[in-house]
């Protein structure tokens, strides 16, 4: 399995499910993908909970009219108000993903890699889109574990990339020392500023490729749906054109005939007319 999250601050992709720090969230399962998305807070807590409190008070004096004991009636109603007054304020709150702990989950931060990532995620929606008319074409489970394993590597190195992108603007502003060229600190900075940015195009191009990947996969797979529903609507015409012309009449002189006879009468009308 694999889970995606994703709220105001972060990325978070893991092989372990996610929880939520703070709000709520909608799950959204899709094959082995996961996705938690965070709801929108309330923003209601103190008025829904006095509503509450004055429900829960009136049923409380009710099961005591009805003879339940009051300690019964009050600690229920004590655990229903705690209940509910958790509800509220969790729903109020602004949605946070937790992170997992260990090394089992990528976390995006940066701006530029969110948002990389987020595009990768919608053409993966584009692609499982397509399997159900590849059918037997693609096996779904063994493409949905590839798409899984496909977005895993992606935020991972996007994860990498981050942190690149962090050394490298730190060694750019080391660049800023003032010292001779010749000197041994600036040759080692040098090199580990070469370093960096070999480090920066390879992750780039891995990401790349794996971008290119879903985006062809997704393509292919929406072009050859463009074709057979391209093929269904020609022999759809194709029939139709067939059946149109079996069951069509015969064109028969009629209107020509009429216009004839009408052109002679009309004639002859003339000739009487003149004779007369």
């Amino acid at each position: 399995m694999l889970y995606l999250g994703a709220d105001q601050e972060k990325t978070v992709v893991s092989v372990t499910p996610l929880r939520m720090r703070a709000g709520r969230a909608r799950r959204l399962r899709t094959g082995v993908v996961t996705e938690i998305v965070p709801r929108k807070p309330s923003g209601r807590t103190g008025g829904e909970l006095l509503q509450a409190a004055l429900v829960l008070l009136v049923a409380g004096a009710l099961l005591s009219a009805l003879g339940v004991p009051w300690l019964a009636a009050a600690a229920t109603s004590f655990v229903l108000f705690t209940g509910i007054a958790v509800h509220r304020r969790r729903a109020a709150r602004t949605g946070l993903i937790a992170v997992p702990r260990g090394d089992d989950a990528s976390v995006l931060h940066a701006p530029e890699e969110r948002e990389a990532f987020r595009r990768a995620v919608q053409t993966a929606h584009r692609v499982r889109k397509t399997w159900p008319f590849l059918n037997p074409m693609i096996d779904p489970d063994v493409a949905g574990r590839s798409l899984a394993t496909a977005l895993r590597e992606l935020a991972a190195i996007m994860a990498r990339r981050q942190s690149i992108r962090d050394l490298r603007l730190e060694l750019d502003q080391a660049a800023s020392h003032g010292l001779a060229a010749d000197s041994a600190a600036v040759r080692a900075l040098a090199e580990q500023r070469q370093r960096a940015e070999d480090l920066w195009r390879t992750t780039g191009a891995e990401a790349n490729r794996i971008l290119a990947g879903l985006q062809a996969a997704a393509e292919a797979g929406e072009n050859l749906i463009r074709e057979q529903r391209l093929h269904q609507t020609t022999r759809n015409a194709e029939l139709a054109i067939v059946r149109l012309a079996a069951v069509g009449a015969p064109i028969s002189e009629a209107a020509p005939e009429l216009a004839e006879r009408t052109a002679a009468v009309i004639a002859a009308y003339r000739e009487l007319s003149e004779a007369a």
